[in-house]
């Protein structure tokens, strides 16, 4: 995919080697034209308006450009000035301007879209000379830590220090045009910065710089034509925008998608030979109620499914997550009862999400005081702080902390489809996460409603979610 600022800066630059427009041999010379301007800036010299610079002759010829062309430096076609600090100048009162003066920053230019058409900042003291004010049609240009940056005046403004004006000496000359050839020389401005503690463009590097000056005429024909394709081009930025949110998010949105089709039977087939959902629920509730009974897990109050979420198939059926999954808390420690360096009969401590990454389990606290104990296979969920991440526990015990839970299933439940369930309902999940560290209690998990198919369906939806969901997961490597 070609990027929209590759394009830009491509049409940009064929534009100053007058390679978008045709030459006319009826367009004024520009000797004619560099002639009438070498006059004007004479005048203002003699007069004092401006001063006369003569910059250094160390820049070469960038690029080639039409013989009914030439190159030019910015002072000979235009006073190029650098704004001032907000310093009260000491000289005659009468030179003041009173009241409000828009202050012109340089996020300002930045933020414009070619025109400066609003600003932030105003100069409310008396103490501005006239001669500070850059009038409208300047061109300014960014000079310091984003350098290059370029937009056309449409009022009477101050600036800092940090951005150059430039005036051209005659209206005759298309500021369009000047704007877009210095948009064109963004690279080249930033080649030329010091770089110290911050990029900085001096007035010297910038006067030294040749520019393309082609006949008024063609400035003219130049302005339009990448007036009309810019606009095409700001067009596929936005498009190439949207795509890249797009993109962005369509691994995530695929992901999401296929874990709620597989919650809804639609990535299975339903088969009249598999178990019956009835029977096994009912086992579960038998099994969970015998643990209670032997005061293994307590007795939880657990709501009855009132309304079924989203449609499911005829052979499954909606239970809460406690009926069918055993949930143990962790317990935190005090320092002095773990360590960081394994000790002889001790076993992993671990205390929330630094323990668990990317799916794995990473030990490193051990403790000899276990309580809160996780089995093998358990599946571990951090419930404080980060809330969500999941991993199997791969050894045969560890102690968990308070941001764990451990879930083991009963009956036949496939702990597998468990996770995946948990997955699905990620977001209602950490909606329902309290206070400003964000956490969830046993009672959101317990009264998770989730679908439950046949055992066999069970197993036929972990294995296709395992193959799909890693393919959704490298889309945001590709």
């Amino acid at each position: 995919m070609i990027l929209a600022e590759d394009l830009r800066l491509s049409i940009l630059q064929a534009a100053i080697e007058g390679k978008l427009t045709r030459q006319s041999f009826k367009d004024t010379p520009v000797e004619i034209t560099l002639a009438e301007l070498k006059d004007i800036k004479n005048s203002l010299v003699k007069n004092k308006k401006i001063k006369n610079i003569i910059p250094k002759t160390d820049d070469s010829v960038p690029f080639s450009i039409p013989d009914s062309w030439t190159w030019v430096k910015l002072c000979d076609v235009g006073e190029l000035s650098r704004g001032k600090s907000k310093h009260r100048p000491r000289n005659d009162e009468s030179l003041f301007i009173d009241g409000t003066v828009p202050m012109i920053q340089t996020g300002d230019v930045a933020a414009a879209n070619k025109y400066i058409t609003k600003f932030n900042t105003c100069y409310n003291e008396k103490g501005l000379a006239q001669s500070r004010l850059w009038k409208q049609g300047t061109l300014c240009i960014t000079i310091a830590a984003n350098i290059g940056d370029v937009a056309i005046l449409t009022f009477d403004a101050c600036f800092p220090d940090s951005v150059l004006g430039f005036l051209p000496f005659s209206e005759q000359i298309s500021t369009e045009y000047l704007y877009y050839m210095l948009l064109a020389y963004k690279h080249r401005m930033n080649s030329k910065a010091s770089k110290v503690a911050q990029s900085n463009l001096s007035l010297d590097k910038i006067n030294s710089m040749l520019f393309p000056f082609p006949p008024i005429e063609e400035q003219q024909r130049i302005a339009e034509r990448l007036n009309g394709l810019l606009f095409k081009v700001d067009e596929y930025e936005r498009i190439e925008q949207q795509l890249t949110i797009l993109k962005n998010k369509f691994p995530s949105d695929m992901r999401n998608a296929i874990l709620q089709a597989a919650m809804q039977g639609k990535l299975t087939q339903q088969l009249e030979t598999d178990t019956s959902v009835t029977s096994a629920y009912t086992e579960i509730i038998m099994e969970r109620q015998n643990l209670i009974n032997n005061k293994i897990i307590k007795n939880e109050r657990i709501s009855a499914v009132d309304e079924p979420p989203f449609d499911i198939p005829n052979s499954w059926q909606f239970i809460r997550m406690g009926e069918t999954i055993k949930l143990l808390s962790g317990q935190d420690f005090a320092s002095d009862k773990y360590s960081d360096i394994e000790i002889t009969n001790a076993i992993p401590y671990l205390t929330g999400a630094s323990n668990i990454e990317n799916g794995t389990i990473i030990i490193n606290r051990w403790t000899n005081q276990a309580k809160a104990i996780a089995h093998k296979n358990d599946l571990l969920i951090t419930c404080k702080g980060t809330v969500g991440a999941m991993a199997f526990l791969p050894i045969q015990e560890a102690h968990i902390a308070r941001q764990i839970m451990a879930i083991n299933t009963l009956g036949t439940t496939n702990i597998f489809y468990i996770k995946y369930c948990i997955e699905n309902f990620i977001l209602s999940i950490k909606a329902k996460s309290k206070s400003e560290i964000p956490g969830i209690d046993r009672s959101v998990l317990l009264n998770l409603v989730i679908p439950l198919p046949p055992i066999e369906e069970q197993q036929r939806i972990v294995k296709r979610l395992d193959i799909l969901l890693p393919l959704c997961d490298s889309l945001n490597h590709g």
